[in-house]
């Protein structure tokens, strides 16, 4: 397994009294990730020495090609700059809009959660109860319109992947008319730090909310279930990443340095604590 990229130093980034939430991550370079990878952070005593620590054990990867649709686990996945990619699959590369090209999500629409998605081969399987399979293209057809989206407040294109998929949308949501649109690489990305100027000018994102990375530990889930009647799961929170073998709350007390298998493949954290208004839904992942 192997990685090549930027070798250079990401910083973590927190808020000025950080506080126990959901993190929301950029990434500098490019690596593969494995289920059973050790994270590790670095420490810097002095300029010679570099020390690695063990963190934890990646224990969960997880890829949301819809935005708000249910997430497909993954052995292995590839990091990049826009979020993890696992062969054909792109995270939150697919949305859903409204006529006037808005975002529509779990927000407006909760039972965007109830539908699952699979991959074979260059076909996205789209399914949901009492409702027939849709099938689509990876690759949305070129003669198909791109529509100019927005994303909480910011402009990005959007493939229109065509009749059947809006079709299948509106009728499984039972709601106005919908469309199902797909980011492309070489589409103009978003820039997050449009959104909170704690991002860099050169961090990009496609349909993500803010960030292409959410990483969550189990001791940190384990230790809000402690304080629940009603016990959630890793999945309620949409993470990319799950982080077992680590202290609680460690996503967001990591010293300023941290990689995966020591390779040179940073993350530079975000704290994003607004997650869990949508997330701690009610519905059954």
């Amino acid at each position: 397994m192997g990685a090549a990229g930027s070798s250079a130093l990401a910083r973590f980034v927190l808020l000025a009294h950080p506080r126990p939430g959901w993190l929301g991550v950029a990434a500098l370079g490019l690596t593969a990730v494995a289920l059973g990878a050790v994270a590790w952070r670095r420490a810097w005593p002095t300029r010679s020495r570099r020390l690695l620590q063990q963190v934890g054990t990646v224990a969960q990867l997880w890829i949301y090609p819809v935005k708000s649709c249910k997430g497909v686990p993954v052995s292995e996945a590839e990091c990049t700059a826009m979020g993890l990619r696992s062969g054909n699959l792109r995270d939150r590369f697919w949305l859903v809009v409204n006529e006037e090209g808005n975002m529509v999500t779990a927000r407006q629409e909760p039972r965007m959660v109830l539908i699952s998605l699979t991959c074979d081969g260059d076909t996205l399987t789209l399914s949901a109860a009492y409702t027939k399979d849709l099938l689509l293209p990876i690759k949305t057809p070129t003669t198909n319109a791109v529509h100019k989206c927005r994303v909480h407040g910011l402009e990005i294109e959007g493939r229109d992947c065509g009749e059947p998929a809006a079709q299948w949308i509106t009728s499984f949501l039972k709601s106005q008319p919908y469309r199902l649109v797909h980011f492309e690489p070489h589409m103009r990305p978003r820039h997050p730090h449009q959104i909170a100027d704690l991002f860099r000018p050169k961090d990009q994102i496609a349909y993500s909310d803010t960030s292409p990375f959410l990483i969550l530990s189990e001791a940190s889930l384990a230790d809000l279930n402690s304080r629940l009647e009603k016990k959630v799961k890793a999945t309620n929170f949409r993470p990319n990443i799950v982080i077992s073998g680590c202290d609680v709350y460690a996503e967001v007390t990591l010293c300023p340095f941290a990689s995966f298998l020591g390779f040179d493949f940073f993350f530079k954290i975000y704290s994003a604590p607004n997650e869990c208004r949508l997330l701690c839904g009610g519905y059954k992942y």
